[in-house]
């Protein structure tokens, strides 16, 4: 149940706020997690994320039961999970349970053990759990097409995607938890005679596309904390400026090349890099020998980490459809720039207003030129001193969806260029060509035109009109504000023109026909 008091527009992800809206309690095979999600649904804000690494399937494969332990150890989490909700007031609250649970023996016992405590706990199939994780790429990935694996501690969940749909979903006992089982007891060929192992349990499930072109098998998207510390090592390895493994895309060369070094790692070596934890560590070699089995068996056109996954499934399952056809990086941004004092409203229509002089052309999009003038202008509400590295920042490394890198490097350029930064920083250019990048730069001084003009003022938005006539740029002013045109102004007409190597003029006239 949901709260009476709040409104259905932002139950339904039409609207946000920074208060906690909705809880998902995720008991996997390797970890306890509860995160609360606030803001819009299409694009979640994560509020609190944390864990216990119970580790409730470690005995399944031998034993068939959850060990008493690891219960212990998880309902002392769930417990606290349970007194916070109850003390943040939330109730719209999700408790699912996936494969270490649903294959136990006593896994009925520890359910009951959680419905006494107040949770509504439900097992869910190992279909279910693959359409889930399918759905939360959807939701990221809005035109995904291809495989999406997501590998948790006791399975790894198999699905197509195309179209916004899904098919074809399985569930394989081949979980980091139970991919020792597979590993060879001569050291000499362990890896070799895993790889052999997990090779035919694949192809036994029915997933050999290896015949099939890579262009028609699409994309791998890999899901799952294990997935996501590969990529970070593979990020740190390639020097990448970017710290958000979700997005991060390599083709199969690269893939397998990757998968090899890991398999041949030492645990001990891995625990000691930055960002991948001491659990994540100790299953990475064997999850590297599964990624090369699977790169070989699924022979996908390029491979792409998702840090969107079962939770965030099961949140896109239950918006209307009206939401879930929302653009994610718009919602997200949206919301994120009204919270900073900037309406989404003076946003469009700042948009409306430079789209002749400085339109999105080869590189980016106009949704992307929204996007960045959203958070040009909310990093205006900063103080300063601080503001521009502090935007670009948010443009680099805060989580948006549906996004790649080039993109982010086009939104930090016309944050940039909107506070009058024309020397980008290095980070910046190494993730677009300088034609993307400065086509992001005519977005930010058209912006920092639009926005300095009236400081703002939508009425100065109507009064006034930007464009190029006759390969001139022109600015004119309703008579009654030609006095905004002032040498502010006429420093700004000036660096824009510039970079679009036009003359510009300015003309008065009685008043702005729209």
């Amino acid at each position: 149940m949901i709260w009476g008091r709040r409104r259905r527009d932002t139950r339904d992800g039409t609207a946000g706020s920074a208060s906690g809206e909705r809880a998902i309690i995720d008991i996997g095979s390797n970890t306890v997690r509860l995160v609360v999600y606030g803001g819009t649904m299409r694009a979640p804000i994560v509020l609190v994320n944390e864990k216990v690494t119970a580790k409730l399937g470690r005995e399944i494969a031998t034993t068939g039961r959850l060990a008493d332990e690891a219960m212990a150890q998880a309902l002392r989490g769930l417990k606290r999970y349970a007194l916070l909700l109850a003390d943040l007031g939330i109730r719209d609250i999700d408790t699912v349970a996936t494969a270490a649970v649903r294959d136990a023996a006593n896994g009925a016992e520890f359910i009951a053990q959680l419905e006494g405590l107040g949770l509504n706990p439900r097992v869910i199939s190992g279909e279910q759990e693959a359409l889930l994780s399918a759905h939360g790429v959807l939701g990221a990935f809005p035109d995904a097409r291809g495989i999406v694996a997501d590998l948790g501690g006791g399975s790894l969940e198999l699905v197509r995607v195309a179209g916004g749909k899904t098919d074809s979903a399985s569930t394989l006992p081949l979980g980091t938890l139970r991919l020792p089982d597979h590993r060879g007891k001569n050291p000499k060929t362990a890896n070799a005679d895993m790889k052999k192992s997990l090779d035919k349990a694949i192809r036994k499930s029915g997933w050999d596309m290896s015949g099939n072109p890579p262009a028609a098998n699409g994309t791998l998207y890999l899901v799952g904390g294990t997935w996501r510390a590969m990529a970070v090592f593979a990020m740190a390895a390639k020097g990448y400026p970017l710290s958000d493994p979700h997005g991060f895309c390599i083709d199969p060369a690269d893939a397998q090349a990757l998968a090899a070094t890991l398999a041949d790692s030492n645990s001990d070596t891995l625990k000691a890099r930055e960002r991948i934890s001491s659990m994540r560590a100790e299953k990475l070699p064997d999850a590297a020998v599964l990624l090369e089995a699977l790169l070989v068996r699924l022979a996908p056109e390029n491979v792409v980490f998702s840090s969107w996954g079962l939770r965030e499934g099961l949140i896109y399952d239950r918006l209307p459809e009206h939401t879930r056809s929302q653009d994610p990086l718009l919602a997200g941004v949206a919301v994120f720039a009204s919270q900073r004092g900037t309406e989404p409203a003076l946003a469009a229509r700042m948009a409306a207003w430079t789209l002749d002089a400085a339109p999105a052309r080869d590189h980016g999009s106009e949704r992307l030129r929204l996007a960045a003038i959203m958070l040009g202008l909310a990093g205006m509400q900063i103080e300063p001193n601080i503001r521009l590295p502090q935007a670009i920042n948010w443009a680099l490394h805060k989580r948006w969806v549906g996004i790649d890198g080039k993109g982010r490097a086009m939104l930090a350029a016309a944050i940039a260029a909107n506070g009058n930064q024309l020397n980008l920083p290095a980070e910046v250019r190494a993730l677009a060509s300088t034609e993307a990048l400065e086509e992001a730069v005519r977005w930010g001084l058209a912006l920092r035109l639009a926005r300095r003009l009236g400081a703002g003022s939508a009425r100065s938005l109507e009064a006034t009109r930007l464009t190029v006539k006759d390969g001139v740029l022109v600015l004119e002013l309703a008579q009654s504000h030609a006095a905004l045109f002032g040498s502010p102004t006429e420093k700004d007409m000036k660096l824009l023109a510039g970079r679009l190597g036009l003359p510009w003029q300015s003309e008065v006239v009685p008043e702005i026909v729209l």
